[in-house]
């Protein structure tokens, strides 16, 4: 008996798995398979997201909290730009969004708003400072009281 999508997704996919595997292919669930395909690629856009506003909230709290810096950011810093650098290499169509105003936009408001969160502070600009050769280098921070700017 076919096992329904909303019912349980985790044996819908693995019924899914094995008609692909003996050839049942007219036994398909054809929509939500490719619903759950374009979810995969959703999913890695998500993470580059998620890793791109830390990394941003971090710098932002390097640069406008300059005598709190400490070891723990810098890790913190050094461990979000190879997990981006990782997720790059290996899904390259990633890099899009890295150039993508809007992608851009988005993430820089999630960074903005946990540094407020995490600092209490509310003076971050509106729209990122930062050239993205600099926020992926591995060795640049920003600088001075001035937000780095």
């Amino acid at each position: 008996m076919a096992i329904r999508y909303q019912q349980d997704i985790v044996a819908w996919s693995k019924e899914q798995a094995h008609l692909l595997r003996t050839g049942q292919l007219s036994s398909l669930d054809i929509e939500h398979i490719a619903e759950e395909i374009e979810d995969v690629g959703k999913s890695e856009q998500r993470e580059l997201a998620s890793r791109m506003a830390v990394l941003l909230a971090h710098l932002l709290k390097w640069a406008y909290q300059p005598a709190r810096q400490g070891t723990s950011w810098q890790r913190t810093i050094k461990e979000q730009r190879k997990a981006i650098l990782r997720r790059i290499k290996n899904t390259p169509s990633l890099n899009t969004c890295l150039t993508d105003p809007e992608w851009l936009d988005d993430v820089w408001g999630d960074a903005v708003s946990l540094a407020i969160q995490e600092t209490g502070l509310d003076v971050f600009p509106e729209q990122c400072p930062w050239v993205m050769t600099n926020l992926l280098s591995e060795d640049w921070l920003p600088s001075g009281t001035d937000g780095g700017l």
